[in-house]
Parts: C-alpha cells; structure tokens; sequence
C-alpha cells in the first residue's frame, strides 16, 4: 500500500512516501480502507520529534473516515471515523491507503458527513467536546472561546450552542469577527490583556462561566473574566511551559483550570465522544463542515510543509 512514513524525527526531511505491505487485522481488530485523512498540526509535530514516545518506524494520522472491509461480522461494509491516542503514535496511522484498529476504536460515520468532511472533525471536535464536557458547559452556560476563529475554537462555539450554552468568541482581527457574525455569533476582538475582562463583562454581567482559552496565551487575563465559581480550559501553553497566574484572584471566585490534552485518550474512548456530537450532524444541529482543502496523499509531503509553515487551511489527505 501508499503510505507516509518516518523512521526517524528532527525534521520534515524524514518523512516520506513509501510502499508497504497491507496490515494485517489482528483478533478483535478491524481492516479499514481509508477514504480520507485529516492533517492535523500535530501529525506534525510528530514527525518533528515533539512526542518523544512515539515508536519508528511510524505512519503518521490521527483522523480518519473509510470502510471496514476486515473484522466482526457486523461491521464489515460500514462507513466509520474515528481518532485517538494510539495512531500515528504507538501504531500505524491514518496517512495510508490501509489502516487497523481495534473494533470498539471506531464509530459509524454520521450519514450527513461525506468521508473527507468526517475526516476534518476527529481533533479538533474530540478537544472542543472534551473541554465543554469537563467544565460543565450545559444550558445557559456562560461561555468564552479564546481562539474562536480556530478549528477547535469554532467546534467549541459550535458545540456550546447545540448544548445550549450563551456564546461569545475572541478573536484577534475585525475579518475574523465578521465571520463569526456571519454565522449569528457574538465575538470581540482581542486587544490589550487587561481589557479582556472589560469586553466580556459588556456581554455576561459578573463574568463567563466557562472560559476556553485554545491558544494558550490568554489564561491569566482570563481570571479576571471569570465569573464566581468558574471555570477556565487550556489546550495549550506558552513555549517555556510557565505562565503567571493570578492565584489569589481565581481563589477568591473559588475558580478552576481545567487542562484538556487530546493524546488522553485512546480510540475506544473517542469512538465513544464521535457517537455522543456525531448525531447532531445528522439531525441538522451542527453545521457541515466547508472549505476543506483535498489533496492527493502522494502530495502528503508538500503538505506536511505548509502546516508547519502556518498554512491554517484544513487539509484531506486522499489515499
């Protein structure tokens, strides 16, 4: 089969194209023929050398959306998606014609999402998922997304809204609120540190509940955006890791930060959070993702480039 591989890490000059026998499905596993797969930015990374547990040689891809063609009876023929800890990792990824998992490590696909669109969703929609549920976003939630114009930024916002949740999204440029206004959502833009509390205050009096800082430089800020008792989600954090909080300032509001890491959790547990917001696709709740940028997976090299030069567009890989 096609498949992206590396066998060593440091830079993007390891990765390359490569032939490789099909796998094979183990006991319990199901052969799946891959239609489409996601670039996140931490495939990556990957193959960068900024996850020193990954085992090589190694295809990398976390999303997918394909077919089972091997495996328990009553999932051969069906169209699934699926993500997780495991692929790209500690076994073959998604950036193949052929990939195996274990069967309770894939969910059926919503029949509202084509494959390359399901593929778009596995990262960035089991984060924002994650953060909501772990923070106790629910019906008139008070909820702030940092990063909102962002691929788990806008699953947040789009998600908080099917849970009920008052949204208001940050962004950095007027476009990007413009955008979000397209879509019937309040947003502000993002200025000076100190008047983040001031901005959100003008649209939840005492505070937002929930604040889901998504580009990990707004989490100091963002304590004294908080409302009583609230609660604040990371996915990320400066280069050096540290960052001063203002811990007396969340102790007095009796608030919280919640660090939310994808690479938690392994394909069963994905499966399980694709199937919980998977249904709102189908029940017309959440918008179909657009603008999806398609390209041959004999091109995955060029495109690996692009991502780690900044290109923000959400790429398909198509084996």
């Amino acid at each position: 089969m096609n498949a992206l591989q590396f066998s060593r890490t440091g830079d993007l000059a390891a990765l390359e194209y490569v032939e490789l026998p099909q796998p094979v499905a183990a006991e319990g596993e199901v052969l799946i023929q891959v239609k489409a797969a996601g670039l996140n930015p931490s495939d990556v990374k990957n193959v960068l050398g900024r996850f020193p547990y990954t085992v090589l040689p190694r295809v990398p891809g976390r999303d997918f959306a394909g077919v089972v063609v091997e495996g328990p009876q009553g999932l051969i023929g069906q169209q699934v998606w699926g993500t997780g800890k495991e692929p790209g990792f500690f076994r073959d990824g998604s950036h193949a014609q052929w990939l195996t998992l274990p069967a309770n490590g894939v969910a059926l696909k919503p029949k509202a999402l084509s494959f390359v669109q399901a593929a778009s969703l596995g990262v960035p929609y089991t984060t924002a998922w994650d953060a909501l549920q772990r923070s106790g976003v629910g019906a008139n939630t008070r909820l702030l997304v940092i990063g909102g114009n962002g691929a788990v930024g806008s699953a947040a916002l789009a998600l908080g809204r099917v849970l009920g949740a008052q949204v208001l999204g940050a962004v950095r440029r007027p476009e990007q609120q413009q955008a979000l206004a397209a879509k019937g959502i309040d947003s502000v833009v993002l200025g000076e540190p100190d008047a983040l509390a001031g901005q959100v205050q003008a649209f939840f009096s005492g505070g937002a509940d929930v604040i889901f800082d998504t580009t990990g430089f707004w989490l100091a800020p963002s304590v004294a955006a908080l409302a009583t008792w609230g609660r604040i989600a990371i996915i990320a954090a400066p280069v050096d890791g540290q960052v001063q909080l203002p811990s007396l300032a969340l102790y007095r509001k009796g608030g919280s930060v919640v660090g939310i890491n994808s690479l938690l959790y392994d394909c069963k547990a994905c499966a399980a959070m694709l199937d919980q917001f998977g249904r709102f696709f189908d029940e017309g709740l959440l918008e179909l993702p657009g603008d999806l940028v398609e390209s041959p997976l004999s091109e995955g090299l060029a495109r690996y480039g692009e991502v780690n030069a900044g290109r923000s567009d959400k790429i398909i890989l198509i084996p």
